[in-house]
């Protein structure tokens, strides 16, 4: 599931690729624009979300990250993906608005989608009550841990992805992924 395409669905999966919305938003397509932020808004408010904790915030740094993705959409080489590229964006944005806020710790994160299922309510609410603690418990790694984890779980991204991501090598981010699942794994035995 590292496919970004395969992340995709509904009729923003159709239509054209981010490359020629890119192409097409360079040349002031504003219907191109809106496409970029409807396909991405969502990877690019959870991504803010896991860095500052606060979704108000997290919605604030987002619009944030998406005004100065297009004011430089001159400047992107495609070298990444538009959506590699605009997670590093909203994740130096977010960190810049915790210096500002002078918030250096996040809090929290928002808990893995509850089951909808005819299952026994008491093994339904065990599965919530153990999605709050890992929650709680990966809120508790280094960002950057967090980050691999997150961004490699919730949003299917590849280490390559990530590490543009994240500004860090690829080894880097896979060293981080591990040991924070491994923190996790001790934590929460």
């Amino acid at each position: 599931m590292n496919d970004p395409a395969a992340l995709q669905v509904g009729p923003l999966a159709q239509g054209p690729d981010d490359a020629s919305l890119v192409r097409r938003a360079r040349l002031g397509d504003e219907r191109a624009l809106e496409t970029l932020v409807l396909r991405h808004q969502d990877v690019a408010f959870d991504a803010a979300f896991r860095v500052v904790g606060d979704e108000d915030t997290a919605a604030d740094v987002a619009q944030d990250a998406f005004l100065k993705a297009f004011k430089g959409l001159d400047r992107f080489r495609e070298e990444a993906s538009f959506r590699t590229w605009l997670i590093r964006i909203v994740i130096n944005t977010a960190r810049s608005a915790l210096r500002t806020r002078g918030r250096r710790r996040e809090r929290s994160l928002e808990s893995v989608d509850e089951p909808v299922s005819q299952e026994d309510p008491a093994r339904i609410a065990l599965i919530r009550t153990e999605a709050d603690r890992v929650g709680e418990r990966l809120a508790e790694l280094p960002e950057k841990q967090r980050l691999a984890i997150t961004l490699r779980v919730f949003e299917g991204m590849s280490y390559r992805e990530i590490a543009e991501a994240c500004g860090s090598t690829e080894g880097a981010m896979r060293v981080n992924y591990h040991m924070g699942i491994k923190r996790l794994r001790e934590w929460l035995t």
